[in-house]
């Protein structure tokens, strides 16, 4: 891999030049994507339902993974944050289609978000060449 700095990953989101954090963090071989929500940061608009959302959200995160060298193949830990226990099982296909074959280990956690338009919220962390998969697979 050879990259062994530390490198920022900005996504163009708002949220993230208002507050002062970077999409994902690139430390050597470490990759850690923040708290990503269902916002399409090009058009800064959500999708009503959770199952989209945590499509956009793995999306958002996939195009993450993609500039720090890195797939979804490549996530050992992801975590699941939702304002309702009620809404994570409709995520359930949406998660297993990413995550289903790398089984990496997660949380969920229920708690408020930032916004009352967001249902839910994922953050990862990768190491670049662990999965084996070749760029693309996010």
């Amino acid at each position: 891999m050879g990259d062994t700095g530390r490198r920022a990953i900005v996504s163009g989101s708002e949220f993230e030049e208002r507050i002062g954090y970077a999409r994902a963090v690139v430390d050597g071989d470490r990759v850690y994507v923040s708290g990503t929500t269902g916002f399409d940061y090009a058009t800064m608009t959500i999708p009503d339902g959770v199952a989209e959302q945590a499509e956009q959200c793995l999306r958002n995160i996939g195009a993450a993974l993609d500039e720090a060298g890195c797939t979804f193949a490549d996530v050992l830990r992801v975590r699941y944050l939702l304002p309702a226990r009620e809404d994570f099982e409709p995520c359930w296909p949406v998660l297993r289609r990413r995550f289903g074959g790398v089984r990496p280990a997660a949380t969920m956690q229920v708690c408020e978000l930032a916004d009352p338009r967001m249902r839910i919220e994922i953050e990862v962390d990768a190491r670049r060449g662990s999965g084996g998969e070749p760029h693309g697979g996010g």
